[in-house]
């Protein structure tokens, strides 16, 4: 199934106001949705029997501008029965971003939320154990982003090495 055609799934089960098919210009064309809508989409790509998109293979936030106010949060999801695959966009604003997990549907999703919300600051509502996975519980900011400033010291160690 192509992405096009899985677009045309999901404007059938939720309109098609803001779930748009992007990337053109790319290599991979992706699918836009609102924010609102992740999980909702997700569950149905999940459980539709057709579709049944049942890996997680990536999940990663980027932050493209250090001039822009939004990121994106990005999921590239795989059916390993019926051999395809279809890469989600979600678009979250840089003050105070936030999502619901997904980690119900996938339990990789744990792991790679915890790394978002570590390196971009993302909070993604009803995780089970949303913490900083990489950096010390006691780091300031979240080092992916453009507009991250580098502190000179921490715990008393110089960090620009």
């Amino acid at each position: 199934m192509t992405t096009s055609e899985i677009l045309k799934r999901l404007h059938a089960e939720f309109g098609d106001d803001g779930v748009v098919l992007d990337g053109s210009e790319t290599l991979d064309q992706f699918v836009l949705v609102p924010s609102t809508e992740v999980v909702p989409i997700c569950e149905f790509l999940y459980h539709e029997p057709d579709l049944f998109f049942d890996s997680l293979s990536c999940l990663s936030g980027v932050d493209h501008s250090s001039d822009s106010d939004s990121m994106e949060v990005v999921y590239h999801l795989r059916s390993m029965v019926h051999i395809h695959q279809v890469i989600i966009k979600t678009i979250v604003p840089k003050e105070s971003p936030r999502l619901f997990t997904v980690e119900h549907l996938w339990k990789a999703a744990n792991w790679h939320e915890r790394e978002i919300y570590d390196l971009y600051g993302v909070v993604f509502d009803n995780h089970s154990d949303l913490r900083r996975i990489l950096l010390p519980d006691d780091w300031q900011g979240h080092p992916m982003r453009k507009d991250y400033q580098e502190p000179d010291m921490y715990r008393g160690m110089k960090v620009p090495y």
